[in-house]
Parts: C-alpha cells; structure tokens; sequence
C-alpha cells in the first residue's frame, strides 16, 4: 500500500482509531508503572502511590502525616524519584519522539521505509556528540551533546539537500539512497575520530552508540522535554501540509503549498528531534521505521491522527524495552539499541516472508 492511497479512511476507521488511542495509552501507562515498580528492588502500588503522595504534599507545602512517612522507605523513594522516574520520562521522550520524526520523513519522502537513522540524520547527531565527547569536551555545560548533536544533524542534511539538488534526483528511492550514503560516510567518520581517541573514552563511546537511557537525569530533561513536546505539538498542527506533500509536489504546488521551504522546515524538526533524543540515549535503531510503519496500515495515513499514535506507540515501544533490558540480564542492563533492532530487523524479515 502506497503512502498516498493510505490516506483514505474506512467509514469504520474512525472507531479503531478511537480504540487503538485508549490502548495505546492504556499500554503506556501499565508500562510506565511496571517500569517504576520492577527492577532489581521491586517496588508494591501502595508505596508508589505513598512516594508520589508525599512528593505532592512537598510540592504543595501541605504538612506530612508521620504514619505516611515512616511508611514509605528512603531507599524506594530515592530509587524511583532519582533513577527510575527520569529514566521512564527519556524512553517516553525518545520512542515518541523518534516514532513522530520516522512518520513524518515517511510523509515527506513519500517513502514508508524513511527514518531518521536511514537518512542520516542518527549518524550527523551521532558524530557531533563523539566529537564532543572524545576531542573538544563540553563546551557549553550539560547542553554541549545536545547542541553538538544538533549541528552533527544539519550537517547531515545539509548533504541531503546538495545531493538532491537536481530533480532527477528527488525520487523517493534516491531520497532513501542518498540518505544511506550520508549515514555510511557520516559512520566513517564516526570511527575514525572514536580511533583517534583515547582508548577508554573509546569504550565508553562505544557503549553509548549501542542506545540506553543510563544518563536520565532530571537536569538533562528538561531541554529534550520542551523541545519533543513542542515540535510533536506543532507537527500535528501542521497534519494537513504533510496531507498534501504526499500527494507529490505538482499537487500540492496547485494547492497553494510551497513545497521547498515546508521539506526544509520538516527535515529540520525531524533532525533537530533526532539530535536531541540521540544526545542523551545514543543510537536506538527502529523506532521511527517500524512504529509508523505498522500504524499506516491499521489506520491510514492521515497524519493529524498517525501523528499523536505514532507518539503514544513509540513511548510504550520504548517503555517496554527499557523493562526488557534491565531485567533480562539483570543486575547488568542490556543496551536498548541491540533489543530494537534485533525486534526491527526480525519484523522486516518477516515482511519479506509474508509477501508473495
């Protein structure tokens, strides 16, 4: 099914996507607690509800009832307010996040197999973090990756629009296979500055490239919380332009649409959403492919509702493999990026499979 015929709806669409919302939130939240409560300490509802309890009373300068705090331990309290708490909040952040940037790449390629990490923009973010990290070291504070990242990112698409210059080269598939060749060479790059650097900051790269939300912390989330929140918030506002985009640009040059300047616009926040989620987790693979992906086919393509699934589904998505990595080599963790890509390459085999 193409990207353009998806977009028509079933008259009883409208109910499944109503549905698959309550799910999809429904699984987020049973995620988001099995992720506060399991782990090496398991932790009962009651005294997740007595933490959060007295963290509002706090909040609200409401005096403590000594019952309720000799009930609640220390240690429960410092384990889910400092550890598992932010670490939840990022794979919301990141699996929405990337699941919102792959849609809306596959929207404006008009390609169904676009994400960030096939068009470059994972291995631009990647390569301005490494160069941060091994060689010039943080520049401005706790937002040096970030920004790094960032620029790493535009670099990336910088590349993307000089090799789609011409329009013979503006297919979808050369818009995949450009976006290919620029990760390539932007991995190369990658490496060779990991080679030149330190031998241990190496192996500590190394780890960070496989994907993981070790570095949650309530002062790093701030910056990725308003900047995911916001540009999902401003991409489903502009649902109706990525209509029109992928119904090719001769139509939508009829409609009225500047076609350049919303792909610059939308590549943009696609990267800068790609920089900001891979500054902190590293390279979690799959995500943005294989979310959307699954959900145009349940529900279409009309991005005013893929758009906000897309976010609540990469969130669970995340939430869940975060779970799964703690706990299944516990007490190590397993690194996120090696689980996602295992279950996304797994899927697409068996997409190949099933097709005639």
């Amino acid at each position: 099914m193409s990207l353009i015929q998806s977009q028509g709806s079933h008259p009883n669409t409208i109910v499944s996507k109503h549905l698959l919302s309550i799910i999809l939130l429904g699984l987020l939240l049973l995620g988001l607690f099995l992720n506060i409560s399991e782990g090496v300490s398991n932790i009962t509802f009651i005294d997740i509800v007595n933490i959060f309890k007295i963290k509002l009373y706090h909040l609200l300068q409401i005096p403590i009832d000594p019952e309720l705090a000799s009930a609640v331990s220390p240690i429960h309290t410092s384990i889910i307010w400092q550890l598992r708490l932010p670490r939840s909040i990022l794979a919301i952040l990141a699996g929405g996040g990337l699941a919102v940037a792959g849609a809306v790449l596959q929207a404006v390629t008009r390609n169904p197999l676009a994400d960030p990490f096939l068009l470059g923009a994972s291995s631009g973010a990647s390569l301005g973090a490494v160069i941060v990290i091994a060689h010039i070291g943080l520049f401005a504070g706790i937002y040096s990756l970030t920004i790094a990242s960032f620029l790493g990112s535009l670099l990336s698409l910088l590349f993307l629009f000089a090799l789609l210059s011409k329009k013979t080269n503006q297919s979808p598939d050369k818009i995949i296979l450009a976006g290919v060749a620029i990760s390539f060479l932007l991995m190369a790059g990658t490496n060779f500055l990991i080679y030149l650097g330190d031998q241990s900051t190496a192996n500590s790269i190394l780890f960070w490239m496989l994907g993981g939300l070790g570095r949650a912390q309530w002062g790093n989330l701030l910056l990725p919380c308003i900047t995911v929140i916001s540009t999902c918030l401003w991409l489903i506002w502009q649902a109706p332009v990525l209509n029109t985009l992928m119904m090719g640009s001769q139509s939508a040059h009829t409609l009225g649409i500047p076609v350049k300047r919303y792909q610059i616009i939308f590549l943009l926040c696609t990267g800068l959403l790609t920089s900001v989620i891979v500054s902190l987790t590293g390279s979690i693979g799959f995500i943005g492919l294989v979310i959307p992906h699954i959900l145009r086919h349940w529900i279409g393509g009309n991005n005013r509702t893929l758009i906000p699934l897309s976010f609540l589904a990469g969130a669970g998505f995340l939430l869940y493999m975060d779970l799964l990595a703690r706990n299944l080599t516990a007490p190590q963790e397993l690194p996120i990026g090696i689980l996602s890509g295992g279950i996304g390459g797994a899927y697409f085999c068996y997409l190949i499979l099933k097709k005639d």
